[in-house]
């Protein structure tokens, strides 16, 4: 994946072990996160069905850890669609006090309740993730008009985007790993 933001325009990468995450000061905040799916999470993905499998983990996983750094976190909507990545789901969540564009000097009495969009897929005996903030929120506050549907809009417009810019390569037989 081509990086979406520009060191000269003061972006910034942070990879760990699961997680690469992008960001800068003029509206991207995104991460691409990767989990190997070991013999328990195979088990639950064939016992379960991709769509439901999918649910499953965004709750248990994703959402939990929303939660915890952010108390009060909640899904808005979440929509399956078959025919985006080989059937994926999209996640809408609202986030209290998480907006990466809500900084402690711009901050009002009332911090922001970002709404990230999440798109979950499985590919090459993973799970991937992509998350990204709807910056508007933060950054334009009063002036964002935008209505819940028009938000969701754009953030799966965005994700659908970002989804585009990575290339998987095909996954290794199992002899050859």
């Amino acid at each position: 994946m081509r990086a979406p933001v520009l060191p000269e325009l003061g972006g910034e990468i942070t990879d760990t072990e699961n997680v690469v995450t992008f960001s800068d000061d003029f509206g991207t905040h995104v991460s691409v996160a990767c989990f190997p799916l070991d013999l328990t999470q195979k088990w639950e993905l064939e016992t379960r069905g991709l769509k439901d499998y999918l649910a499953y983990f965004f709750a248990t996983f994703v959402l939990a850890d929303f939660q915890a750094r952010f108390p009060g976190s909640r899904i808005e909507t979440a929509l399956f669609s078959p025919e985006l990545a080989g059937g994926a789901l999209l996640v809408h969540v609202l986030l209290p006090g998480g907006s990466f564009f809500d900084r402690a000097e711009t901050v009002a009495a009332e911090p922001v309740t970002a709404k990230r969009g999440n798109l979950c897929f499985v590919q090459n005996g993973h799970v991937f993730v992509i998350s990204t903030e709807l910056s508007e929120r933060a950054i334009q506050r009063s002036a964002h008009r935008l209505t819940p549907e028009q938000e969701n809009n754009r953030l799966r417009e965005r994700l659908i985007a970002l989804h585009g810019r990575i290339t998987f390569t095909p996954a290794k037989p199992a002899a050859a790993r």
